[in-house]
């Protein structure tokens, strides 16, 4: 009986064991894992502020990342085109949005986040930047806003949904490397490049 016991005892130490060193092995991948990095040449042409201006724009796209949010990220940046304006390190850090701007006396004057954040991170950025803006764009963004946009009125904070259809075909046109133009007029945003052309919906919900 002792030698059957021990026996089961070990075959389950063994498979714990190799449990541990899996999950081990698998946040070991995660971390080694490299941004994969993408260079965009931008012909932006904005019809609302009347702005004109090229932009060379390098982007880090972490392993989790998809071409759709990435892309969001692109124009989330055209929308608030300035010299100020730089990619934060999003995904990477919690404490930092995807895109930021500061003073030169180093006041964080915008906070841009992309995606679906909590209003608890939304409610402390907005005390330490001077104008919050998020801009969501997947799927469920509808549930997310109809859970939270009780809350989101307690905040200066301006929301901005891209439409889905619109995200997925940007993604599709993708590459490493892209010389693209990006036409804002009124709210609909128009993607031109040799890949091909598409245009995305903005919808205001704050």
């Amino acid at each position: 009986m002792n030698t059957v016991f021990l026996t089961r005892f070990s075959i389950k130490a063994c498979h714990e064991l190799i449990l541990q060193c899996y999950v081990s092995h698998q946040k070991e991948m995660v971390l080694a894992l490299k941004p994969t990095i993408y260079k965009c040449h931008i012909s932006l042409s904005n019809l609302n502020t009347d702005q004109y201006e090229t932009y060379n724009l390098t982007l880090a796209q972490h392993p989790s990342e998809t071409p759709e949010r990435m892309m969001a990220r692109v124009l989330a940046f055209c929308l608030n085109a300035d010299d100020a304006l730089s990619f934060a390190k999003g995904l990477s850090s919690v404490e930092e949005p995807d895109i930021w701007a500061h003073s030169l006396d180093g006041t964080l004057l915008s906070w841009i986040d992309v995606g679906e954040p909590a209003s608890d991170r939304i409610k402390k950025a907005s005390r330490i930047a001077k104008a919050v803006k998020v801009y969501c764009f997947n799927s469920k963004s509808d549930t997310w806003w109809n859970q939270n946009q009780e809350n989101f009125k307690l905040f200066s904070a301006s929301v901005t949904r891209f439409n889905w259809e619109g995200m997925q075909a940007l993604a599709k046109l993708l590459e490493r490397t892209m010389d693209m133009s990006i036409s804002i007029s009124g709210d609909s945003i128009y993607f031109s490049a040799a890949q091909g052309e598409c245009e995305v919906i903005c919808e205001e919900l704050q």
